[in-house]
């Protein structure tokens, strides 16, 4: 953007966007740990009171199955980056 001439007040709006985005991924990423530890005590709990079987039931365990793929197909952390402008 910067070689194009673009306006140096959208150049840094969209750096700043840039920025927040990269944050938001560490966050949303504890954000969906709390989710699956809460969800995997929530299923201990109704497998323990004699609930085994249930379409819920059924998702909650496709759901942690889903998730815990994810998380080891990515890591088990998400590598920081250095900022990059948007002329890189």
């Amino acid at each position: 953007m910067k070689e194009k001439g673009e306006d140096p007040y959208d150049l840094k709006q969209q750096e700043n966007v840039l920025a927040e985005s990269r944050m938001m991924i560490p966050d949303c990423r504890k954000r969906l740990e709390a989710s699956l530890a809460d969800l995997k005590q929530t299923l201990a709990e109704l497998e323990d009171s004699n609930q085994k079987e249930g379409i819920e039931i059924e998702d909650a365990r496709s759901t942690i199955t889903d998730v815990e793929r994810f998380f080891q197909s990515r890591g088990s952390y998400f590598p920081k980056r250095e900022p990059q402008t948007l002329n890189q």
